[in-house]
């Protein structure tokens, strides 16, 4: 790994990590309600490098930040780092499968970004269905499901932007 190559992700990692517990601070119109802003940069890192790169971020950003906001081991983590560990495995199957089965259809950084989104809330969904015993909280999967779609559009188009802007020129080569 080059030296380029770890300062981008550390910095990516940063900015994912600056991004969480920011959004932890922050007001919301429902309280497991939240954008995910720092998932643009795991999203940046995922189409940038790969999905090792990502699975680093994502790590950092999640156990930092539950240390940082004092969520570390609690049930909050527990459905935070479920829920993003398969958010992140099923954009970077989407992101494989565009790059290389299927080039007319491959899903853009907007599409990856809503398919992790809808994947987190309903991965959380089904945590929280389990953590608590309560099969009930299924019938709020549609209100999830929405807010999945509205962040991940929010977010897909600010990582959209980040990779344009952090695409190599073709004189620097290619990442990694």
């Amino acid at each position: 790994m080059s030296t380029r190559h770890l300062t981008r992700l550390a910095l990516l990692a940063a900015v994912a990590l600056i991004l969480f517990v920011f959004e932890a601070v922050v007001p919301r119109p429902l309280p497991w309600m939240k954008l995910g802003l720092g998932n643009a940069a795991v999203l940046t890192a995922l189409i940038l490098f790969d999905w090792r790169g990502a699975a680093a971020v994502t790590v950092i950003k999640v156990f930092v930040g539950s240390l940082l906001t004092g969520a570390f081991a609690g049930p909050t983590f527990v459905l935070a780092c479920g829920a993003s560990m398969t958010s992140l495995l099923l954009m970077a199957g989407g992101l494989q499968v565009g790059r290389s089965r299927v080039r007319s259809l491959g899903l853009s950084a907007v599409g990856l970004s809503i398919l992790g989104a809808c994947t987190h809330q309903v991965t959380q969904l089904a945590l929280a269905s389990l953590y608590l015993g309560h099969p009930g909280l299924v019938g709020l999967a549609p209100l999830f499901i929405a807010s999945g779609l509205l962040a991940g559009a929010m977010t897909g188009l600010i990582a959209h932007f980040a990779v344009q802007r952090l695409q190599p020129h073709p004189a620097e080569g290619t990442y990694p």
